[in-house]
Formats: C-alpha cells, sequence, structure tokens
C-alpha cells in the first residue's frame, strides 16, 4: 500500500518548517505503511557534496574514509547518526563514476549538495527522535511510508531512493513498474548500474538520465507515462524542485493543496490536514496520465 507525499514552500522565507511539516504529513499517513519511514530533505547547499551511508560497524567507516581519499574527495565534516555515516566532501569530478565508487565502500543512501535522505525502520516519530527531521530547514521534500511486500524490512530496503549516479535527485512512488526489467536492461546497455532491484531506483534514473541529456522535469515526467508500464503515482524532487506523474488507470491515489505559500501532494488528504489542524482544505486529485512540477523561488 504505502504512503507518499511531497511539500515545496514558495517563499524562501518559510524554509525552516520543512522538517516538520513533512514529519506531520507522513504521520498522518503512517497506517499506510508502518514498517519504515524516509525523507528526502534539500537544505542549504553544501559547498561541495553530502553523501549519507549506511553503516553497522566502524569497518564501514573506514573504507568510506579510504574510498573518499582514493578519489581525492576531501572530508570537510562528518557524523554519525543512528545507523548512518554523514560525510561533507570537497569535490568537482564527474559523480557517476564518484557515486558508483562510494557504493561499492558501504550503502550509499544519498549525493548531493543540496539533497539529503533519511530513512530507516519505524515510524516518523521514531525517525525524528533519532535523527532530529522536525529540526531540519529546507525549501522543499518528499516522504514516504512503507509497507513491506516483496523484500525485508530494513533500512536499505525504505524508501525514498535516490537516482543512482546522479547527484540531488530523489524520488517516492506508490504503485508497481511491470516492464521493470527491460527498462532496466537498456539502462545498464548503456553504463547504469543500480543497487537494488526496487522499480522506484529504476524511475529515479530514468527522470535523472533524461534531465541529463537536456529534457525539462516536466517533459521528462510527460514521458514516463507513456514509457512506463503499471500503475503508479509518483513524486520526484530535485535541486529545483518537485514534480509528480499518474498513469491513465490512477488506481494508485493522490491528492494535492496549493496556495500562494506552497504546494503540497500526498496519497491521502489526512496527510494535508496535518500541515493546517482544523481548517477546511480545497484539494484537488490528479487526472490519470497527468503530469506537474513546481520550481522553487531563489
Amino acid at each position: 500500500m504505502c504512503g507518499i507525499a511531497g511539500i515545496l514552500f514558495k517563499k524562501p522565507a518559510t524554509n525552516q518548517v520543512l522538517g516538520r511539516a513533512l514529519a506531520d504529513m507522513m504521520d498522518g499517513c503512517q497506517h499506510r505503511g508502518p514498517d519504515s519511514t524516509g525523507f528526502a530533505l534539500y537544505e542549504n547547499e553544501v559547498a561541495g557534496l553530502r553523501l549519507r551511508f549506511l553503516v553497522d560497524d566502524d569497518g564501514a567507516v573506514e573504507r568510506i574514509r579510504k574510498a573518499l581519499a582514493d578519489f581525492g574527495a576531501a572530508i570537510q565534516a562528518e557524523r554519525r547518526e543512528g545507523s548512518t555515516f554523514v560525510a561533507e566532501v570537497s569535490y568537482s569530478g564527474e559523480i557517476r563514476p564518484f557515486a558508483y565508487a562510494m557504493e561499492h565502500a558501504a550503502k550509499l543512501v544519498s549525493i548531493g549538495s543540496s539533497l539529503d535522505i533519511i530513512k530507516d525502520v519505524g515510524t516518523s516519530k521514531d525517525l525524528d527522535g533519532i535523527y532530529g527531521i522536525a529540526g531540519i530547514q529546507g525549501s522543499h521534500g518528499l516522504g514516504h511510508v512503507r509497507l513491506a511486500t516483496e523484500s525485508d524490512v530494513k533500512p536499505e530496503a525504505a524508501h525514498p531512493f535516490w537516482a543512482t549516479g546522479f547527484a540531488d535527485v530523489a524520488i517516492v512512488h506508490n504503485g508497481q513498474i511491470t516492464n521493470y526489467w527491460k527498462m532496466r536492461r537498456r539502462l545498464e546497455a548503456r553504463g547504469f548500474e543500480f543497487r537494488t532491484d526496487n522499480d522506484s531506483e529504476l524511475i529515479a534514473v530514468y527522470i535523472a538520465d533524461k534531465m541529463a541529456q537536456g529534457i525539462a522535469l516536466e517533459k521528462a515526467l510527460e514521458q514516463s507515462v507513456d514509457d512506463l508500464d503499471g500503475t503508479f503515482s509518483f513524486l520526484v524532487s530535485t535541486k529545483d524542485g518537485i514534480g509528480f506523474a499518474k498513469d491513465r488507470l490512477a488506481a494508485k491515489p493522490m491528492v494535492m493543496y496549493e496556495d500562494d505559500s506552497l504546494v503540497a501532494i500526498a496519497s491521502e488528504e489526512v496527510s494535508l490536514n496535518r500541515l493546517f489542524p482544523g481548517q477546511p482544505l480545497s484539494t484537488t486529485e490528479p487526472a490519470p496520465g497527468t503530469f506537474r512540477t513546481w520550481s522553487r523561488s531563489i
């Protein structure tokens, strides 16, 4: 079943509520996915890149440090949080070979100048207690609650997924892509690597690849409606904004609210109500086969 949500603040002055807003939205739909929770948060940019890894011992941290040094990426700051290790590094080379090399050192959760993916087993409240989600400031982000149906309940199986090999692109997805292997083999034939068998990772790489070819996010989402088979509602985020796409059957729910200050999208209206408790909202449900994007203010 799972639940997805996304929010973008149009006015920079409201950025400081990002973590709290997403935590509340995911708590509102936690019944859709009690096994794990995750957030893709777009914070203030770091000078280089921020990498977040899943680690289970100090040996993994040492492997990461060595892999970064081997690639000429100097660590500017680092910290352990929950089951993760975060490193901010100076690096100006190509992202794809760098990202793939880091993946061989440890499980890489996200990479970007502003993106930070935090995901783990447990509820939104559990993650807030461990990682301090509510205190994170930023302009936009995505959230996901997961009901495990096809893989284990473990941090690496949680969502969101980043676009492996690309920076600052993430996705949350409710549904199933039935031409997954056909599309994956096409991308692998061009040298792309995948770290899971999750169709959400495929969508993220598919969208990021389109944008790397100079295709605008909105056009990439339009093409995804035709290229992806199955039933799906997904949200994608980049450094500059968010967008959604729905298949033509529209079997997976999605509801949206927009005003002058923000746009918020979720699987259920209860998540949107958490942003405006006690207030009536004028919401809409995106039509089948539709797509749309929003960009943040600078």
